[in-house]
């Protein structure tokens, strides 16, 4: 949360700055928000958010690495690759 302020509320400065990728600052914004007592849509995207395929490819890459740390089930896995996949071609 420090880094978030610090930074603006910039996310891509707090990538940059906790040298975690932009998923990854967003997973953790929203359990900040989760924890404070507000609801958050994790499928919805905002809509002025684009996405790069260096981000894409950045957030299946974390897919995996989660899946290897046991953190998530292979069928979890699965599921949110096919979700990404899905993302990549629209």
């Amino acid at each position: 949360m420090e880094a978030f302020i610090k930074c603006r509320g910039n996310i891509k400065e707090v990538e940059k700055e906790l040298g975690i990728s932009y998923p990854t600052v967003r997973s953790r914004l929203d359990s900040v928000i989760e924890a404070l007592g507000y609801g958050v849509d994790k499928e919805k995207e905002p809509e002025n958010n684009v996405v790069n395929p260096h981000e894409e490819s950045l957030r299946r890459q974390e897919i995996m690495e989660a899946l290897e740390r046991g953190e998530i089930s292979a069928q979890e896995a699965t599921r949110q690759m096919r979700k990404q996949i899905s993302k990549d071609k629209s």
